[in-house]
């Protein structure tokens, strides 16, 4: 019996491994929009958050993971708020191609870990397993078209610039150790030019705008909708072009990469 038994997990094992594509999202949104607590909500709403890291259909993933290794002059630079982290060049597209492209393959990926304090790449990494349904959120994910069209659902992540200021202040200061002058002169001198040129663009590609973040239930709500639809099947065609509607769920889910915005 315990031989039966054995074969038939490892059977089971083998069919599972035979995974539709990954459902990708991508979430866009200025500094401190709530691109994270949107995420996060929709990871709450769908009842992921109390899962397994690795039995979860849903992973989030943050393009602040991705931030480019800094020369001495850069890092010293950005050490004195001088670095311009919201221009497009500040990112390795390169590796969040490849990872994308890796997740798009059902493959497990190792993200990188960002120190903001010291503004360099940690040694170690987070490792992300298969999911259904991939979140990306970043200031930037819809500037590149090699990636925005990766996507296939784009979210923008809309919300007043003075509310998105406050959070910045608040959270550059309580958690990454800067003085209220720093802050303010990087905002005004590469935040908010950054976004006006780089970010704000893009929203032009969103598929659904959320005005207000995490607050906006209605529209979270409606995507949760969504999401859960493509969980149970309903949108199975999607991904491999079969009609019955119907998949096998992975065997293995997500851990999750909560590095906040830069």
């Amino acid at each position: 019996m315990a031989g039966d038994s054995e074969t038939h997990l490892r059977d089971r094992e083998e069919n599972t491994n035979v995974i539709r594509q990954p459902f990708l999202i991508g979430v866009s949104g200025g500094t401190a929009s709530g691109k994270s607590s949107v995420c996060e909500k929709i990871m709450e709403l769908l009842g992921q958050n109390k899962i397994d890291h690795h039995q979860r259909q849903v992973a989030i993933l943050s393009q602040d993971s991705f931030y480019k290794v800094l020369t001495p002059e850069q890092k010293a630079k950005a050490l004195k708020g001088q670095f311009n982290f919201d221009h497009p060049d500040a990112f390795d597209n390169e590796l969040i191609m490849q990872t994308l492209r890796q997740i798009l393959q059902g493959k497990t990926v190792q993200i990188p870990v960002y120190d903001f304090v010291t503004h360099s790449r940690k040694e170690e990494f987070v490792t992300v397993y298969p999911a259904d349904v991939v979140l990306f959120e970043g200031i930037l994910m819809f500037y590149s078209q090699d990636i925005r069209d990766l996507f296939q659902m784009k979210l923008f992540v809309d919300t007043d610039p003075d509310t998105r200021l406050s959070r910045r202040v608040l959270r550059d200061i309580s958690e990454r150790g800067r003085e209220l002058e720093q802050v303010l002169t990087q905002y005004i001198t590469f935040v908010k030019p950054a976004f006006e040129e780089f970010c704000l663009p893009t929203k032009k590609y969103a598929d659904v705008i959320i005005p207000r973040g995490a607050d906006n239930l209605v529209a979270i709500n409606l995507i949760v909708q969504h999401i859960q639809d493509i969980l149970n099947g309903g949108l199975s065609k999607r991904h491999s072009g079969c009609m019955n509607g119907h998949s096998t769920p992975r065997q293995r889910r997500t851990s999750e990469s909560s590095s906040r915005p830069h």
